[in-house]
């Protein structure tokens, strides 16, 4: 599928969501594999996907997809919940030989399935819940686990107006947090790449009592364990590069894009739908 060659290895990993929430994943990546290029992609134009139908998700992803695949991209990683919930065989199928594909789901599915938990709660955006994808996929590998899922669909937009660590934060976390939805729960899934962000909050919450599953470094293991059994690791000393693009221009997105990674970020806007 793959030639071994020193070039191929070099090529980038793509990683795209509807906005920011992605870079939660893509600092996981780069600060597990430092050496590797990274090309990520945030269509903030039309966030959150969470609200959007299968097939608007579906378009939306695969023309990402496409781009990534022009780039040259050896592996995309789809940093979205939402896309990979309703996207991920759309983008697989497009992506082809060509690269491979992970999603930020089968990875927290799989940690779960090693664990021995009795209740696990997921939060996430609408699309992401009302597909059942978590609860379908943890059940299907780990009989005997109770899941308990529920929209918090103003998460992310709080989150990209940059509402985070105020009251108005905290008000908005503890109106969903406190319903029954999530009585007894031993584990919490962040199920939308934005909510890590928010974690210690989350975390707070529940008195520190619950563990906080965010995917981000799970993600970054699975990358990280599939670039090598594909032998497509990179070992370049030299300096790994970072591009960023955005559909649309966002104020907060600047900002955290250079708290995470600790240097000044270029940011390139790209919309393909114009």
């Amino acid at each position: 599928m793959f030639y071994k060659m020193n070039t191929i290895n070099q090529k980038p990993i793509g990683i795209f969501d509807s906005g920011l929430g992605g870079l939660t994943v893509a600092k996981a990546i780069n600060l597990t594999l430092p050496n590797e290029n990274i090309i990520y992609f945030g269509d903030t134009a039309h966030l959150p996907y969470g609200d959007k139908s299968k097939e608007t998700i579906i378009q939306y992803s695969t023309r990402i997809a496409d781009f990534l695949i022009e780039q040259e991209c050896k592996m995309i990683v789809i940093a979205c919940n939402s896309a990979s919930a309703n996207a991920y065989p759309e983008v697989l199928e497009k992506a082809g030989n060509k690269a491979l594909v992970m999603n930020v789901i089968d990875p927290v599915v799989s940690y779960i399935s090693q664990n021995d938990y009795k209740k696990v709660g997921v939060i996430g955006t609408k699309s992401t819940i009302d597909s059942n994808t978590y609860e379908d996929k943890i059940n299907a590998v780990k009989k005997g686990v109770s899941v308990s899922s529920m929209a918090t669909p103003l998460f992310v937009p709080m989150i990209e107006e940059g509402f985070i660590f105020d009251d108005i934060s905290n008000a908005i976390i503890r109106n969903y947090l406190s319903r029954n939805d999530l009585d007894d729960i031993e584990s919490l899934i962040l199920g939308c790449t934005h909510y890590p962000i928010i974690k210690n909050q989350i975390s707070k919450f529940f008195n520190f009592e619950v563990e906080i599953i965010d995917s981000g470094k799970i993600v970054a293991n699975s990358v990280r364990n599939m670039l090598s059994e594909q032998n497509l690791l990179n070992e370049s000393k030299t300096a790994a590069d970072k591009k960023f693009y955005l559909s649309d221009f966002t104020r907060y997105f600047k900002q955290i894009a250079r708290m995470f990674f600790e240097e000044e970020i270029e940011l390139v806007r790209l919309d393909f739908w114009k």
